[in-house]
């Protein structure tokens, strides 16, 4: 067996030396320990991703009949919404006839957290039940489960960068995951080891030497003919049709959430519109009801609102108790509050608010119509706090437009 202990460690990141070491028969994946029928380390020691020579062909071309009996269409059009690790899951396990998909989901997304290296006893205790699903034969289930742990981790991941993007006007689905693929992989970098000695662009490889491949800066080498998130042969990963299958599957339809995240879209833009005014403001802080309200102010309100639900939501996720509510909030006027406000600030207050209209439009797409409507914890719903939070607008229009008379449009 090769060594798993590395004397010497190379990484290649140019399109051309990591393409030559993908396909350099020498460079093989580090190779796993194995272990008892039903572990982390028997699944590992059992699947194609982390086997060489004919031992991969072999596991490899049972993975391709397996894939062989999806249909790429029909994953892509029953692929279901939500969390995308989940779904990408769900959908292959119904789609392989496995049962109890939900169940299978939540195993597999504990089981991906230790498939490249690691695990206890709760990571084998999940791999053992996958294994009673997709048995009943230990190879052939040990291959079930490396499809839907890959699926779960680079699928899933892949749509979850792809909803990241900001995609162009009209951008279509498979345009989106082509530039997430090239230039945002979700497996930005693959290891290999060398089991006999070797050359990547003219650098000497010794046997037990450790390769480190950069494909995410090798996809953006100016010389890159393609991306090579999905390998390149002999060992291009069989399932990339299926993968992209269901990830456009996902990125198609409209999360439950979405209406609810296109408006805490519109509040932010909201808010920064007027904001784009106020480094006219003449010092004198608006009076509203009982209240006085300055840029400054407005802009902390509207932040400090956002992160305060935020996490409130991330926390009864948890299953923890939200932390108690000590804010001043609008009662206060800092120092701060009563600065002028600036070029500066309103490209910090950009950054600032854009990036937390982001991370609530990721949350919102995420969630399941379940989780908005009964949603864990007390308090209320995702659904209500997302639809509160629009009410946001407020605090800017307290400060409204200062936009000089003069140059108002008639």
């Amino acid at each position: 067996m090769t060594p798993t202990t590395h004397e010497h460690e190379h990484e290649f990141a140019r399109y051309a030396e990591v393409r030559s070491a993908l396909a350099d028969p020498h460079l093989v994946p580090i190779p796993a320990d194995p272990g008892p029928v039903g572990t982390v380390a028997w699944l590992r020691a059992s699947v194609a991703r982390f086997s060489a020579g004919e031992e991969h062909a072999r596991r490899r071309a049972r993975v391709e009949a397996e894939l062989a009996r999806l249909d790429p269409a029909g994953l892509r059009k029953t692929v279901g919404e939500g969390d995308a690790r989940t779904a990408v899951v769900r959908a292959l396990a119904e789609a392989m006839g496995i049962g109890e998909p939900d169940a299978v989901a939540r195993d597999v997304g504990v089981v991906a957290g230790a498939y490249f290296g690691g695990g206890g006893a709760v990571e084998d205790a999940a791999v053992a039940r996958l294994v009673e699903r997709c048995g009943p034969e230990p190879e052939a289930a040990a291959h079930r489960i490396g499809l839907l742990v890959q699926a779960c981790d680079a699928t899933g991941g892949l749509v979850e960068k792809a909803r990241a993007r900001a995609g162009g006007p009209g951008e279509s689905v498979e345009a989106r995951l082509t530039d997430t693929l090239r230039y945002d992989p979700p497996v930005r970098v693959m290891r290999r080891t060398a089991a006999a000695a070797t050359r990547v662009g003219g650098v000497a490889v010794a046997e037990g030497d450790l390769v480190l491949l950069d494909i995410a800066a090798a996809n953006r080498d100016p010389e890159a003919a393609d991306h090579l998130t999905f390998g390149a042969e002999p060992r291009v990963c069989p399932g990339r049709e299926h993968a992209l299958a269901l990830a456009a599957g996902i990125l198609e339809r409209r999360p439950p959430g979405r209406e609810l995240a296109d408006g805490i879209t519109a509040l932010v833009a909201h808010v920064l519109r007027l904001a784009s005014t106020w480094t006219h403001w003449d010092g004198s802080p608006r009076a509203v009801d009982d209240r006085v309200y300055t840029p400054h102010k407005a802009i902390r309100r509207v932040a400090d609102h956002l992160v305060d639900h935020l996490a409130e939501l991330e926390a009864r996720l948890a299953g923890e108790e939200p932390q108690p509510d000590h804010w001043h909030a609008s009662a206060t006027t800092t120092p701060a509050d009563l600065a002028p406000f600036t070029r500066e600030d309103l490209d910090e207050a950009h950054s600032r608010l854009n990036r937390l209209a982001r991370i609530w439009s990721n949350r919102l797409d995420a969630l399941t119509a379940g989780q908005l409507d009964d949603s864990p914890g007390t308090g209320w719903t995702f659904r209500e706090i997302a639809t509160h939070l629009q009410g946001s607008v407020y605090y800017a229009d307290a400060v409204g437009d200062l936009t000089p008379a003069k140059e108002q449009t008639p």
